[in-house]
């Protein structure tokens, strides 16, 4: 009889830990916190890349008009300014956010770069088609910048 309870609680403690070690808790991933120094950091690039992001229609409508230079003088004026800013903020955002960021970073430069090739060309469909991702790039990125608190 002893014995049988030395093994029936031994099977008990087996199953036990067994079902303990399956059933961990599920880890909850936290949204990032930032302090309010940190996003006053932040968001003292922000409205530099927002500026440029309200300008879509002004880069569109230079591109639908065909005036080349204007278009370059776009990307390498305003956009190039938004590109820095971007470039500041990153290594003030959350950890998780910042590969994110600069990934959204480089597909920006990389459309800049088609936008300024079809600019050398005369490619209007192509500028816009490029344009339009330009813009999608931004939003993208400003989804990844915490809000100011009020």
């Amino acid at each position: 009889m002893v014995r049988q309870r030395s093994i029936f609680s031994l099977i008990f403690v087996l199953l036990a830990t067994f079902l303990i070690s399956c059933g961990g808790p599920s880890v909850a991933t936290l949204p990032p916190s930032y302090t309010a120094a940190e996003v006053a950091k932040i968001q003292e690039y922000v409205p530099g890349i927002k500026a440029v992001r309200d300008r879509a229609p002004e880069l569109q409508n230079l591109i639908a008009k065909g005036e080349w230079i204007n278009v370059g003088n776009f990307i390498h004026g305003p956009m190039t300014e938004a590109r820095s800013n971007m470039t500041y903020v990153i290594p003030n955002l959350a950890l998780q956010n910042q590969a994110k960021a600069r990934q959204i970073s480089k597909d920006l430069l990389k459309d800049l770069v088609k936008i300024d090739q079809a600019a050398t060309v005369g490619n209007t469909s192509q500028a816009l088609s490029n344009c339009k991702d330009v813009f999608v790039d931004i939003d993208k990125f400003l989804e990844l910048v915490p809000e100011q608190s009020s």
